[in-house]
C-alpha cells in the first residue's frame, strides 16, 4: 500500500466523520431511534458477544491498517528482531484503536 492510498483512506474516514452527525440528525427527525437496551439476560449476552466480536475485528483491522501505512513490517520487528520500541508503538496503536471503538459503541 502506497502513501497516497493511505492518505486517500484517511481522507475518506475524515469525510465520514463530518457526514455522520448530519445523517444522525436526519434519522432522528423522521422517527424515534431504536435502542440497544436488552429485554432479558440472553439478549444482553448476545449483544455482548456481538459487540465484543465487532470490537476485536475492528481493532485488528486498525492495527493492520497502521502496519500497512508505516514503512517496514511491524510484526517482523517485534517477533524476529525483538524490538521493544516497536512493541510499545504497536501496543499504543492497539490501545488507541480500542478506545476509539469503545467510545463509538457507547455513544
Amino acid at each position: 500500500m502506497t502513501w497516497n492510498s493511505c492518505k486517500m483512506i484517511l481522507a475518506l474516514h475524515a469525510a465520514l466523520l463530518f457526514l455522520l452527525p448530519s445523517a444522525r440528525a436526519v434519522a432522528s427527525s423522521s422517527e424515534p431511534l431504536q435502542t440497544w437496551h436488552p429485554q432479558n439476560l440472553w439478549q444482553a449476552l448476545a449483544y455482548m458477544v456481538v459487540f465484543a466480536a465487532t470490537g476485536i475485528v475492528a481493532a485488528i483491522a486498525g492495527y493492520k491498517l497502521f502496519d500497512k501505512c508505516t514503512p517496514g513490517d511491524l510484526n517482523k520487528e517485534i517477533v524476529e528482531n525483538k524490538n521493544v520500541a516497536a512493541a510499545i508503538v504497536a501496543a499504543a496503536v492497539i490501545l488507541g484503536v480500542c478506545i476509539i471503538i469503545a467510545v463509538a459503541m457507547l455513544s
